[in-house]
């Protein structure tokens, strides 16, 4: 390997890079737009729920309980007439819950006897079924403890949960869930940068000249690497601006670190997108072979939106070949918890044993023959 050969090689893919702006493209258009659609169109919070309210005899105290629901942020109430109009809100999805107070309700309450509150919720969606549930007891507590004040009655529990929230205290899904796209939009523009490179020179028919030069594969394949390493790295640094400036995403780690964590993650990336060049001589066919061997594995299996412990555990031991893993518990870790070592060093050291397998793999499939 010579000095000179290289940067040759990094000189000509440069020229190649200005071009063709489809590599700049996928490197900053594509984390804009989907860090735009993804950060501003996923999100685990139920907030403006629109729920169905129906009560049988309006009173002081039911004005009250439901003045409490348009209070909150979670709920849009919407009334009713009637329980069967309220459950067909429910049925036709016009509301995602219906809450039913009835006749005898402010008489019960105010006579000390248990006054129960009719409540429907949709469970289509459990998850958001849960969320609303949740809510609603929330809710209903918070009322119960202001009408316990205003009528002067100590309710005092004899044990009291303080509850404290580490890391996203504000709990916005979007703290927790920009960082993990961040790792699933990087998995797929490193491997699509190196994807194309190679299965392009075979479609151009370069790929001829280039086997008769004097170059040996592995400045052939470091002059592809470089280049697209250091577009992929701006690509990240223009996803870290856009979640810490753009989303205000907390960064608690250290710059250095996240970068350091960045460039294994990018290389081992690239090294994907590299070896499936290699494999594929067809643009198309290594672009498709890019998407599902990357981006569809990464979104579902790394972690991102579910939880790994609750998987099964054959596809447990599934994700621990997928690098995005790594590399989402690495930047959820960073941008909120700061630099917990035992976390970065474990998910740093998968992603090494990934980085040497792939790139490692590129080197052993790539050969100077046409055939």
């Amino acid at each position: 390997m010579t000095w000179m050969r290289l940067t040759g090689l990094i000189r000509k893919e440069v020229y190649e890079i200005v071009r063709d702006p489809s590599s700049i493209a996928i490197a900053f258009v594509l984390p804009l737009a989907l860090l735009l659609i993804f950060g501003y169109g996923v999100s685990l919070d139920a907030r403006g729920v629109p729920i169905a309210v129906v009560v049988d005899h309006p009173t002081t105290l039911t004005a009250s309980f439901i003045g409490q629901l348009q209070q909150s942020r979670w709920f849009v109430p919407i009334h009713y007439a009637g329980e069967a109009q309220a459950q067909k809100a429910v049925t036709d999805g016009s509301a995602a819950a219906a809450v039913w107070l009835r006749n005898d309700f402010t008489r019960r309450a105010l006579s000390g006897s248990p006054a129960p509150i009719h409540v429907i919720v949709n469970g289509v969606d459990a998850n958001q079924a849960r969320i609303i549930e949740n809510y609603l007891n929330g809710a209903w507590s918070v009322w119960i403890e202001q009408q316990a004040q205003a009528s002067g009655i100590h309710t005092r529990a004899p044990v009291v949960a303080e509850a404290r929230v580490w890391f996203n205290p504000a709990m916005r899904s979007r703290d927790y869930l920009v960082p993990g796209l961040i790792a699933i939009i990087m998995t797929l523009i490193g491997a699509l940068l190196t994807a194309l490179v190679v299965a392009r020179e075979w479609e151009r028919g370069t790929m001829e000249g280039i086997m008769v030069t004097p170059s040996g594969k592995m400045e052939i394949l470091l002059g592809k690497l470089i280049p697209y390493f250091v577009l992929g790295m701006g690509g990240m640094l223009f996803s870290t601006l856009m979640a810490v400036f753009l989303f205000r995403v907390p960064l608690r780690g250290s710059i250095p670190l996240l970068l350091a964590c960045s460039s294994l993650f990018l290389l081992t990336a690239l090294g994907m997108g590299l070896l499936i060049s290699i494999l594929a001589r067809n643009q198309f066919v290594a672009g498709m072979v890019a998407i599902v061997a990357t981006f569809l594995p990464a979104f579902i299996l790394s972690g991102f939106l579910f939880d790994i412990h609750s998987m099964p555990k054959v596809v447990q031991l599934l994700t621990h070949v997928i690098a995005a893993r790594y590399f989402v518990g690495l930047l959820q870790t960073l941008f909120l918890a700061g630099n917990i070592w035992s976390i970065i060093v474990s998910n740093c050291l998968g992603l090494a044993i990934l980085c040497v397998l792939f790139l490692g793999l590129a080197v052993i499939r790539f050969r100077k023959r046409l055939d």
